[in-house]
């Protein structure tokens, strides 16, 4: 199992594929995901983050596209964010100064014990809860 970050589903959107190997990379890796090849989960607040940065970047109307998208992606495990991942959350937060939003994710990952993370943000490097896998690596 594998715990997606929301810039594998940002990349795809925002960024030209030929151009960026960083979303060609998160593009195949999507694919992966809706054809059943891996098993991959992420938090329900992965639809805030890539509606917000969408919207942000390329208008509302394709982030309210973008957003339905994501709801009916196949074959991924979105997961909620509840107290106990909030609590966990806050002990990464505390432990390593990750951002909050980052601490979510990884506080979701830990609370359903996936260990790694796929994500092109360095700042999950120092977290020994989970390991990054960078995209373009699997």
């Amino acid at each position: 199992m594998m715990y997606v970050d929301s810039n594998v589903f940002i990349y795809p959107v925002i960024y030209d594929d030929r151009v960026v190997k960083e979303a060609k990379a998160a593009k195949a890796i999507l694919l992966r995901i809706a054809e059943g090849e891996l098993e991959a989960s992420t938090a329900s607040v992965t639809w805030d983050e890539l509606v917000w940065v969408v919207r942000r970047t390329l208008g509302a109307g394709v982030a309210a596209r973008e957003g339905r998208k994501f709801l009916e992606f196949p074959n991924l495990n979105v997961l909620s964010v509840d107290e106990k991942a909030v609590a966990e959350a806050q002990r990464i937060t505390e432990k390593y100064r990750l951002k909050p939003r980052d601490a979510i994710h990884i506080g979701c990952a830990v609370e359903n014990k996936i260990d790694k993370i796929m994500s092109d943000d360095p700042d999950f490097d120092v977290v020994k809860e989970v390991s990054r896998i960078r995209l373009g690596a699997v």
